[in-house]
């Protein structure tokens, strides 16, 4: 890699660093991180996730999802978002539903909460495509209003068939709606959040939404030391 690369990889994380709040380096040996969770707020429904493992390609399940019309978003969307990134990848986002710019492009976090967690990927060591991105919905709820239970209901299915398919190391929710839909809890993300589940045998973490974020700078540096958890239990494994 040349210096100049290295130089423009280098300027790029302090520069997220400092959009996420951080403002210095203060983290020597035996610093506390986010401790792992022993146990979970609700019981997680490994059945489901067993139910939903197989063979199948990420491919086969966005046919099988076809021109989608389980739920009334239907009527109101412009474009499915299925997902976007590696089938192979390590790490996975599970993030609430695509907002006008995902509607209108089909692709998940192409915004300005997309541009934000482009480089939060980046400021661990990874590259967008590395890594597979996608919502519990599939479809925009008009306004940005929060998902009805029956609209997860009808999504749910295909999110843990992607699970399945992609086998990640460890599933990092974005937002309240992912981690409650995923283990069955009504917590609320700041209890939730920075801490390492079990979800039928695959690890998972909640932080907050980069959406959130954008809103609520102060909570910067919180996402932070959840990427730093992140990032140290993909390196673990």
């Amino acid at each position: 890699m040349s210096r100049r690369r290295l130089g423009e990889q280098i300027h790029g994380h302090l520069k997220l660093l400092y959009d996420l709040g951080v403002r210095h380096a203060d983290a020597p040996r035996g610093a506390k991180r986010p401790r792992a969770a022993a146990g979970v707020p609700a019981p997680v429904r490994v059945e489901e996730v067993a139910a939903a493992a197989g063979t199948e390609t990420l491919e086969e399940i966005r046919a099988d999802l076809g021109e989608c019309r389980r739920c009334d978003l239907a009527t109101t969307r412009n474009r499915i978002v299925f997902g976007a990134g590696s089938a192979r990848a390590k790490l996975m986002f599970v993030g609430e539903a695509p907002g006008a710019e995902e509607n209108a492009q089909g692709l998940p976090f192409v915004g300005k909460a997309g541009q934000l967690l482009t480089r939060m990927i980046e400021a661990i060591d990874l590259r967008r495509e590395e890594v597979y991105i996608c919502n519990i919905l599939k479809c925009r709820p008009p306004g940005n209003r929060d998902p009805k239970p029956e609209e997860i209901a009808a999504c749910k299915k295909f999110l843990l068939r992607q699970i399945a398919a992609i086998r990640p190391t460890l599933i990092c929710t974005l937002g309240a709606f992912g981690v409650q839909t995923l283990l069955g809890t009504t917590e609320p993300i700041g209890r939730l959040r920075g801490r390492l589940f079990d979800y039928g045998g695959t690890k998972l973490m909640a932080t907050y939404h980069p959406a959130y974020l954008l809103r609520n700078p102060i909570e910067k540096r919180k996402a932070w030391d959840d990427l730093c958890l992140v990032r140290d239990t993909i390196r673990s494994v």
